[in-house]
């Protein structure tokens, strides 16, 4: 038996270990509602999962992590999203934040340059100019990304001639170039094949060990192998948050989670 203290002392250490707290977040476009009254916590060394069907909000969640609202005139945020400890309304420097909260989405996005300078481009801006310096954040991250050993040879190439599966590579290696504190994968597997997409969810894993990961994935298979914890969002609500393994296993708070989960709609 647990006991009242011993539960205090669980909850005292998953709070102290939060990367991300987000509070009554909501997210409208020219007055319409895309997301409405979220709150959540995203842990260090975690692999977060959101599942849901299409327009359920989990783009514009994400758009939010990083400030990518400042390009949407239309898109308006309220609420409160701290993190590091700091509400990412109050950072004064867009780019450093951008910089710890890396963002990968669905299709890749190859920058019209060699695969070396995709990955240098950042370190570069940042600072960093020195080839030898250079050359060592590119295989780290190529690496990293599981790329390396496929394009060691092509690394003068332009990135758009990868295949679709290592263009998606590419762009993590690009996001871990700047050693984001979070990165944030909005269903990476669309664009890829099955294979790629294993390959992948291998670097996931691994990566998980560096940094904290938000998986947005149209695949719930794939969340229940990746992440220890889901969060299920549908109609712009945020229906519910669990221990993925029991919401698979039917232990869920709301019918409509086990539904989806299921197949019954999507």
């Amino acid at each position: 038996m647990v006991t009242a203290t011993a539960e205090q002392a669980v909850t005292a250490a998953d709070s102290s270990n939060v990367v991300l707290d987000v509070k009554d977040l909501t997210i409208s476009y020219s007055g319409k509602p895309a997301l409405s009254g979220v709150n959540l916590e995203v842990r260090e060394h975690e692999i977060f999962g959101i599942i849901g069907p299409a327009n359920a909000g989990k783009t514009s969640f994400l758009k939010t992590l990083n400030r990518m609202d400042m390009f949407e005139p239309t898109m308006n945020v309220k609420g409160d999203v701290v993190f590091n400890g700091t509400d990412i309304r109050h950072w004064r420097n867009v780019y450093a934040l951008r910089s710890m909260v890396g963002v990968v989405f669905p299709l890749p996005v190859g920058l019209p340059m060699t695969v070396n300078d995709n990955v240098a481009l950042a370190p570069r801006l940042t600072g960093t100019k020195k080839k030898a310096d250079l050359d060592v954040i590119v295989e780290r991250c190529l690496t990293r990304a599981a790329l390396w050993d496929e394009v060691k040879d092509r690394l003068n190439s332009l990135g758009s001639l990868l295949s679709g599966g290592q263009q998606q590579r590419l762009t993590i290696a690009r996001a871990l170039s700047q050693d984001p504190k979070l990165l944030m994968l909005d269903e990476f597997s669309i664009a890829v094949d099955p294979v790629t997409t294993m390959r992948i969810e291998d670097v996931l894993k691994t990566l998980k060990e560096e940094m904290t990961i938000i998986l947005v994935t149209n695949l719930v298979q794939q969340a229940r192998r990746l992440a220890e914890r889901t969060a299920f969002f549908m109609e712009g609500e945020c229906v519910e948050i669990g221990n993925t393994e029991q919401m698979f296993q039917g232990k869920t708070k709301d019918s409509r989670t086990t539904d989806y989960i299921e197949g019954r709609f999507g």
